[in-house]
C-alpha cells in the first residue's frame, strides 16, 4: 500500500523542519523524508545564526528601507527587489509564529556587525543576527542520538565563543551543569528545537530515504518516488529542502564560477533535490554562486569524508597574512568568507590558471604561541599539516612559493601594521575585521600585526563552500516555477535547494539560515493552503 500524506517534505534542515511545521500548522498532515541518516543537515553542524532585519528583539531596532537600501547596495543586479521586500517583511512574522508555536527562543547576538557594514543600509554595531538559546536534548528522548552530530556538544551559544565577540569563555562549572543537562547551542540547539516542535506534532521524520523522482499525474507533482524503488504519495504538494550540490563533482564543474574544491558541508548534500526539479522542466538561478569559504584539511575525516575547517579566526587576527604562489597579498585577509571567495576566481590568462590558488596562510613564532589554527592548540607542537621553517626564505622553498615575493610581502605588510593602515587592502578598515581578530587588542590592532617572530609558519588554504546558492527558481511563496515562468502545480523549493533570494550577497551572520527559513515558512503555508 502507497503510503500517503497531504504533504511531504524532503531534507531535514533549517527551511525543511520549518516548511514541515508551517504546513502543518497550515491543517496539512505532514511527512518528512531525509537521505542521512541522521537529522539535520548542514544546520546541525552550523553556528545556527539566523540573518533577520526588523527584527524585534531587543537591541534590533532596524528600518525597513535601511534594510532593503543594504540589499540592493550589494546586488549586482542579482536581487529580485520584489523578493527581497517579502523576505525582509516577513522574517518578523516568522519569529513571533516561531516563538510561539515551538521550543524555538531567539536572542541577539549583539555587536555581530553585517558583512559589509559601511556600505549602504549596513549596520556596523549588529543587530540582525539571532540565535537560538540553549535546548536541551533530553527533551528529544531516543531521538537526541538521530541528529547530526558535531565532533563535541557545544554547551555554549555562539555568543559566548570568540566567534560571536567573547573574549573568554563561560566558566568551567556551568558548562558542566550544561553538559549534565545535556543542553546545546549553535545549530544543534536550532535542530533540536525545531525537531521538538515536529515531535510534538507527530511528525517523525524519516532517515535513510533518498529520493530521486518526483511523481507526476496530470501535469501535477502528486509525490515521491525513492532510491529503493517506494512510492509516497501527496495530496497537496511536494517541498524540496535538500540543500546544495557541493558534493557532486559534476554538477560543481559545469556550474559554479569558480574552482571550489573542498566543500565543508556533510557529505549528502549532492544535488538530488536540483535534478529532481530539472527533470520536471524547473527554471534554475543562481547555479554559477555558493556560499564560499575558505578552509584546512587537516588530514582526518568525518562522516566518511575530508573533515574541512572553517578558516576564519585564523586569518584575521593580527601576526598572519595570505599569500599567492608569488608570494603576495591578493585582498584584505580579514574580509567576510564568501566575498573572499571571489578572491580565489581571479584568472591569470597569461598561465592560464587560477591566479590566487594555491593559497597559504603564514604567520610567525608569536602568533602560533598564542592562538589556535584549526584543530592544533596554541603552543610549541606542529602538526603534521602544518609547515614551518626557521626563515621566511626557507618557508617559501618549502611550500613552492616564490621567496622574494614572501620576503618583500611580508616587509610590507609590517611596516603598514606598525603604522595602523593597511594602503594596500585596507584591513582594519571595516567593523567587521576586527569582530573576528583579537578583540582583546584595541582598534586595529585586533587584526593588524607584524610577523618578524621566527620561526615562521604556512597552511594550506583551499576554495570551499558551506553550501551552494542555486536551484529551483520560485516565487515568494516558493511554488517552483518552469521555464516558461509558470508554476509547476504541487512542486515547492525552500533553503539550498532554491534559487537563492539573495543573489550573490551574504549579508551577516546568519545570512544562509535566514532567508532559508522565511522560504520554508512560506512554502509550508502555501502548500497547506
Amino acid at each position: 500500500m502507497t503510503t500517503t500524506h497531504d504533504v511531504i517534505v524532503l531534507g531535514t534542515g533549517a527551511a525543511g523542519l520549518v516548511a514541515a511545521l508551517a504546513a502543518h500548522d497550515g491543517g496539512a498532515e505532514v511527512g518528512v523524508y531525509e537521505r542521512a541518516p541522521f537529522v539535520g543537515g548542514t544546520t546541525a553542524v552550523s553556528g545556527g545564526i539566523i540573518w533577520l532585519p526588523l527584527n524585534t528583539k531587543p537591541g534590533g531596532a532596524d528600518d525597513r528601507a535601511d534594510a532593503l537600501a543594504y540589499l540592493a547596495s550589494l546586488s549586482h543586479g542579482l536581487i529580485d527587489p520584489d523578493r527581497a521586500a517579502v523576505f525582509v517583511d516577513t522574517g518578523p512574522e516568522m519569529i513571533t509564529w516561531l516563538e510561539a508555536a515551538t521550543p524555538v527562543r531567539l536572542r541577539l547576538v549583539k555587536g555581530y556587525p553585517d558583512y559589509h557594514p559601511e556600505h549602504p543600509g549596513g549596520r556596523p554595531t549588529g543587530g540582525r543576527s539571532l540565535e537560538c538559546d540553549l535546548f536541551s536534548f533530553h527533551e528529544l528522548g531516543d531521538w537526541a542520538a538521530k541528529v547530526l552530530p558535531r565532533d563535541v556538544p557545544v554547551p555554549m551559544l555562539l555568543a559566548e565563543t570568540p566567534l560571536g565577540g567573547a573574549t573568554s569563555a563561560p566558566r568551567p562549572e556551568l558548562l558542566q551543569e550544561r553538559r549534565a543537562r545535556d543542553e546545546r547551542g549553535m545549530g544543534q540547539g536550532l535542530v533540536g528545537a525545531l525537531l521538538k516542535g515536529c515531535l510534538d506534532r507527530g511528525i517523525e521524520p524519516v532517515t535513510d530515504a533518498r529520493a530521486l523522482h518526483l511523481v507526476i499525474e496530470d501535469d501535477r507533482v502528486t509525490g515521491v518516488r525513492f532510491e529503493d524503488g517506494t512510492e509516497v504519495a501527496a495530496r497537496r504538494g511536494v517541498i524540496i529542502a535538500t540543500g546544495g550540490f557541493e558534493w557532486d563533482p559534476a554538477m560543481v564543474a559545469s556550474f559554479l564560477r569558480g574552482p571550489m574544491t573542498s566543500p565543508a558541508s556533510p557529505p549528502w548534500n549532492t544535488g538530488d533535490g536540483h535534478r529532481m526539479v530539472m527533470r520536471v522542466g524547473a527554471s534554475l538561478g543562481m547555479m554559477s554562486e555558493a556560499w564560499w569559504v575558505p578552509v584546512i584539511e587537516t588530514g582526518d575525516e568525518v562522516f566518511g569524508a575530508p573533515r574541512r575547517q572553517l578558516v576564519l579566526l585564523e586569518r584575521t587576527r593580527p601576526g598572519s597574512i595570505m599569500v599567492n604562489r608569488e608570494g603576495k597579498r591578493f585582498t584584505n585577509e580579514a574580509a567576510n568568507y564568501n566575498a573572499l571567495g571571489g578572491a580565489f576566481h581571479q584568472f591569470d590568462p597569461s598561465r592560464f590558471d587560477y591566479a590566487n590558488l594555491p593559497c597559504w596562510l603564514v604567520f610567525d613564532h608569536a602568533y602560533k604561541l598564542k592562538y589556535a589554527v584549526a584543530s592544533a592548540p596554541a603552543g610549541e607542537q606542529v602538526p603534521a599539516w602544518m609547515t614551518t621553517a626557521t626563515t621566511l626564505d626557507e618557508l617559501a622553498r618549502t611550500i613552492g612559493v616564490a621567496p622574494e615575493g614572501l620576503v618583500a610581502t611580508v616587509e610590507r605588510f609590517n611596516a603598514h601594521a606598525r603604522e595602523g593602515n593597511d594602503s594596500d587592502f585596507g584591513r582594519g578598515n571595516s567593523a567587521y575585521d576586527t569582530w573576528n581578530g583579537d578583540r582583546t587588542l584595541p582598534g586595529w590592532r585586533a587584526t593588524l600585526g607584524p610577523l618578524d617572530e621566527g620561526p615562521f609558519y604556512a597552511v594550506e588554504i583551499r576554495s570551499g563552500s558551506l553550501g551552494t546558492k542555486g536551484g529551483a527558481q520560485t516565487d515568494a511563496d516558493g511554488r517552483v516555477l518552469d521555464v516558461d515562468g509558470e508554476a509547476i502545480a504541487g512542486l515547492f523549493a525552500a533553503g539550498n535547494a532554491m534559487a537563492a533570494v539573495t543573489g550573490m550577497v551574504y549579508g551577516g551572520a546568519g545570512g544562509t539560515l535566514g532567508p532559508a527559513m522565511v522560504a520554508g515558512y512560506r512554502a509550508g503555508r502555501a502548500v497547506a493552503h
